[in-house]
């Protein structure tokens, strides 16, 4: 996948996110991973020339087990997560349960859920493994993150359309990241 070593290395060598990547591996949880604008912002101010810096919103963290649905277990991590960086703000969701809150069929993993993502940029997820290091999974690629292009995931570009311009008007991401660019939609 074109440009997966530069993100790799993008994380590698940002102590601080490498050490959340850490501290999420130790949950031990299937199919997990820090999704999001954790990445996005990442690979934004990279290729705007801005230091590296501390996350501007929560930590998104999913996984995929549809055994252990109930809302309660994501509730418990966000404690244990806490405990263990309390100057983030983690959010914790099994993704094997959010179709049903989305209006979606059935996700099958946690990469089949981020397909229905807003935008293409987002639906991007890392993991760090101990024999492997940095793991990344993106069902539309790396080439908009990394091209600065805002294009919604299929969904977002018909029925979910209102959300999404408002999504990107809430978010600020042009006056924050002045070299990216809306694609027509």
């Amino acid at each position: 996948m074109k440009f997966k070593s530069n993100l790799a290395a993008l994380l590698l060598n940002d102590p601080y996110r490498l050490r959340l990547l850490k501290i999420v591996a130790t949950l031990s949880l299937p199919d997990c991973w820090i999704g999001a604008g954790f990445v996005r912002n990442t690979v934004w101010d990279a290729i705007h020339g801005f230091a590296s810096r501390p996350h501007l919103s929560d930590i998104d963290v999913i996984w995929f087990d549809s055994t252990r649905c109930d809302p309660g277990i994501d509730q418990e991590l966000e404690s244990l997560l806490m405990t263990m960086d309390s100057t983030v703000q983690w959010s914790v969701k099994n993704q094997s349960r959010m179709h049903s809150k989305n209006g979606d069929k059935a996700y099958q993993s946690s990469t089949d859920a981020m397909r229905f993502w807003p935008e293409t940029a987002t639906a991007i997820g890392v993991r760090w493994e101990e024999n492997e290091g940095i793991q990344i999974t993106a069902p539309y690629g790396l080439d908009d993150l990394y091209e600065g292009v805002i294009r919604p995931t299929p969904r977002y570009q018909v029925e979910k359309k209102q959300i999404m311009e408002n999504r990107v008007v809430a978010k600020n991401w042009l006056q924050l990241w002045p070299k990216l660019r809306m694609v027509p939609w």
